[in-house]
């Protein structure tokens, strides 16, 4: 009898334990959110490593002094990799409006003179001066070296609410023979530098381009097939001004002013030393533009690309 009864009460005992067990589970639902969490957990976390691995993770935010940029494909003057750029002198002739375009060169050469003293500046600040008094639209072709020299007049090109940039080669070398007496690149070297140059502008933020324009829009199809992968524009311009090195501002404003149409892309130079009419021709173009009715803007706007 005693045996029984111990085991009767084992029985029970287990009985309510399994009992006790089960309401547990059953009416604490936190514990199971709590539990199914931690399951799927690990789940996630993959799920977010692959999405970095392939480039799909958020995108990395700028500093505060450097403006987002979009990405290459949706910027003005952006091709598809791969394929001969387009060459552009010019936008639709319709309408009233001009794109003006300052081309800063930076050679070697020029970088010497400013170390000995010869030269005093190659950056002309009263254009600018002008162009921001006054709230002009232009467009900057820069090289990458002038960027080196003059970063903070970059920074301000940048942060102009008129302004936009774009890339006119790393150091000013020519991309064809006989191009005004300028050192030729090697051809295998031409991708590499047009690259390095739109990295070195990206950086600054600001209304970027992938707009292009060779030194002394010296071209040909060899130099233009090494730069198919960069997926960019080429701006030469029906309108030279024939700025550097004038002695006199009258004949820059004939050239512009004669030759000028809607939709013109019209070169110019901030280069001061080696464009020193630059400035003071700038005004009188102005004036002339706004007599015949033609309005500046952004050379994306001229060809065609609104800007953002």
């Amino acid at each position: 009898m005693p045996v029984k009864t111990s085991h009767v009460s084992l029985v029970a005992t287990l009985t309510a334990v399994a009992v006790a067990v089960t309401l547990l589970i059953v009416v604490n639902p936190l514990q199971q959110r709590d539990s199914a969490a931690v399951l799927v957990q690990p789940s996630s976390t993959a799920a977010t490593i692959d999405k970095a691995e392939v480039g799909l993770g958020a995108p990395e935010v700028p500093p505060p002094s450097a403006p987002a940029t979009p990405s290459a494909g949706a910027l003005p003057g952006a091709t598809r990799p791969g394929t001969l750029p387009p060459v552009l002198d010019h936008g639709p002739r319709s309408g009233n409006k001009v794109a003006l375009t300052f081309d800063a060169d930076m050679t070697d050469a020029m970088r010497r003179q400013l170390r000995s003293g010869a030269v005093r500046s190659y950056a002309n600040l009263k254009i600018i001066d002008r162009l921001e008094r006054e709230e002009v639209p232009a467009t900057f072709f820069l090289t990458g070296k002038w960027v080196e020299q003059y970063p903070e007049v970059t920074r301000r090109l940048a942060a102009g609410a008129h302004f936009e940039l774009a890339n006119h080669t790393y150091g000013h070398l020519a991309f064809t023979a006989d191009c005004y007496g300028l050192p030729r690149i090697d051809r295998r070297q031409m991708t590499a530098d047009v690259a390095r140059t739109f990295d070195i502008v990206s950086a600054y933020g600001g209304r970027q381009t992938r707009y292009f324009r060779f030194p002394g829009l010296c071209h040909d199809r060899t130099a233009l097939t090494e730069l198919a992968p960069l997926g960019l524009t080429v701006v030469d311009g029906d309108v030279v001004s024939g700025d550097p090195f004038a002695t006199a501002w009258q004949p820059i404003v004939r050239a512009v002013l004669d030759g000028v149409r809607p939709g013109s892309v019209i070169v110019l130079h901030v280069t001061e030393a080696n464009a020193p009419m630059t400035d003071e021709a700038l005004p009188h173009i102005l004036a002339g533009l706004a007599e015949r009715g033609l309005e500046p803007a952004l050379l994306s706007e001229v060809l065609g690309t609104p800007p953002a």
